[in-house]
């Protein structure tokens, strides 16, 4: 059975990854294998690739993403999260780097509080796995979206090939967790135990059909697809319709 995220995804994901933030961006990378800066950067071409004035960052954590935006855009980026802590980790870093064109807030990705076409541009990791309803939360990420815009995502993966696959499911259910102890503590210890079985529950109940279908429901075209690092993470995008479509 795979380990989910219960019946309020919300609070499961706050407070999985409330004592995470001080170690996140060097320890995703360690037990990423060092994929995780090079997926993130994928997502980041697809939004540079057209000019953008307003992107929105979904899912921001300590705002990795939305720097790597403003650097390769120029645009005013807004990042959004649900922990706090994560958006704390995320300003003091801010303060640090004396960035003042990436600003911080905290909602829920269910429902945004922009008005609809707020964004050029729009990008979200590791997100639809901690949400009660992936294709309305897709639909509501495609709201914020001005037709015409990109949106693009990250998400971790199941490998496609049944020898990369027997190899995945060792890493994440025994290397995993015991890397996340001796790097991060219990909080990390945990992390590790529980994303393997979430993210292959995840894609029993959502494989990449159907969920590029959700991207097409919600009013995106020219969706693609780009499996990263032998099947580890998948990176999707797709420019919102105009109306005339």
């Amino acid at each position: 059975m795979s380990r989910g995220t219960g019946p309020d995804p919300n609070r499961f994901a706050t407070d999985l990854f409330d004592g995470l933030p001080a170690r996140y961006d060097r320890l995703g990378w360690l037990l990423s294998l060092g994929q995780d800066r090079r997926w993130r950067h994928a997502i980041v071409e697809k939004i540079a690739a057209r000019p953008a004035s307003r992107v929105l960052d979904v899912a921001t954590g300590t705002g990795g993403v939305a720097l790597a935006l403003r650097a390769a855009t120029g645009a005013e980026v807004v990042g959004v999260d649900l922990t706090k802590r994560m958006l704390d980790e995320a300003r003091a870093k801010m303060a640090r780097l004396d960035e003042r064109h990436v600003h911080l807030v905290q909602s829920r990705a269910e429902s945004l509080p922009f008005p609809d076409a707020s964004f050029d541009a729009l990008t979200f990791t590791y997100l639809l796995r901690y949400v009660d309803d992936p294709p309305s939360t897709v639909a509501e990420l495609a709201r914020v979206l001005r037709p015409g815009g990109v949106m693009a995502s990250l998400e971790f993966f199941v490998p496609p090939s049944p020898f990369w696959r027997a190899l995945w499911w060792c890493y994440t259910r025994w290397v995993l967790p015991i890397a996340g102890w001796l790097t991060g503590g219990r909080e990390w210890y945990e992390v590790g135990r529980f994303l393997g079985p979430n993210i292959s529950g995840h894609y029993l109940r959502h494989p990449e059909s159907s969920t590029v279908q959700m991207w097409r429901d919600a009013g995106m075209v020219d969706v693609g697809v780009r499996i990263m690092s032998v099947g580890g993470g998948i990176v999707m995008w797709g420019t919102k319709a105009n109306v005339e479509e």
